[in-house]
């Protein structure tokens, strides 16, 4: 009922790779929505650093869910799926086609095979973790989530702070590990048969290189303007969008500790990595859909 019949595309890719001017394309030819499926594009005060699409582009086709929280706000995949769920709502009503187009493997994954549901944290036991969080080093709580919750431990990288202090969280807060919950996955939005999945997957080299050119776009366009913002607001450290790509440097910059050419060169050595991390979930958990 959501898609009236017709089947969404989905389009995942590494950053820089070219992906949200396909969708573009294929929104003109199918007469489609664009959803968007970045955790970082969501932020309304990142536009530039996160490559959201322009403003002129926004007005060709329709475009849902990008720039529609605050950076303040802790933005999850639950309530992503939430606001997805109203917008097929509104593309099946007006029996046009869902074109989803992002990064964030873990949007996709919910999407099309459902989340687990998470048990609630006692506020106290959240307060605590997340200063823990802010206080001690990823590694230090990485050891500690090995002692308690090995199994959990097990899927997850050692320099990953929000889901480490999340499985700390759950842990302590339940007494079971976050795994065990991670087991149950819920019914996806999009049922199999729904649906077509497509990577957009340029070589390694051509991806370094758009990647690099673009973040000098974004310093020429108001990048360190935006980061500026954010740092008036002086939002938490372990909020989601202060780890967009590109934050951390042009903040140290900001602040001194960086000149502007480090923080760029820093910026795009994280870019790189990202890019690197990115295509290995590609390839491993995207193995069925079409890549180009």
């Amino acid at each position: 009922m959501l898609l009236a019949g017709r089947r969404a595309v989905l389009i995942a890719g590494p950053t820089a790779g070219g992906k949200s001017a396909a969708a573009l394309r294929l929104a003109r030819g199918l007469d489609g929505v664009i959803v968007n499926a970045d955790s970082m594009q969501v932020y309304e005060e990142l536009r530039i650093l996160t490559a959201r699409p322009t403003a002129e582009e926004e007005s060709i086709v329709p475009h849902r869910l990008y720039g529609h929280v605050s950076a303040a706000q802790a933005y999850s995949v639950a309530r992503w799926l939430d606001d997805v769920k109203a917008v097929l709502e509104e593309i099946g009503a007006l029996g046009k086609r869902a074109i989803f187009v992002g990064g964030t493997g873990l949007y996709f994954k919910a999407l099309t095979a459902g989340l687990s549901p998470l048990p609630e944290i006692d506020g106290d036991v959240r307060a605590y973790w997340r200063a823990e969080g802010i206080n001690r080093p990823p590694q230090e709580l990485f050891a500690e989530l090995m002692r308690r919750d090995p199994r959990t431990a097990a899927g997850l990288r050692p320099t990953d702070p929000q889901r480490i202090v999340r499985a700390l969280e759950v842990i302590d807060s339940t007494g079971r590990p976050l795994a065990e919950f991670q087991e149950d996955p819920g019914a996806p939005l999009l049922a199999p048969g729904s649906w077509k999945g497509i990577v957009v997957l340029p070589d390694r080299a051509t991806l370094h290189a758009r990647a690099n050119a673009r973040f000098d776009r974004m310093m020429e366009t108001g990048a360190v303007d935006e980061v500026a913002r954010l740092k008036e607001m002086q939002l938490d450290s372990v909020l989601p969008a202060m780890r967009a790509l590109g934050v951390g440097p042009l903040l140290e910059m900001l602040e001194g500790r960086l000149s502007r050419e480090a923080a760029v060169e820093r910026s795009k050595a994280l870019t790189r990595q990202y890019i690197k991390r990115q295509s290995t979930w590609l390839r491993q958990h995207m193995i069925s859909w079409r890549h180009i």
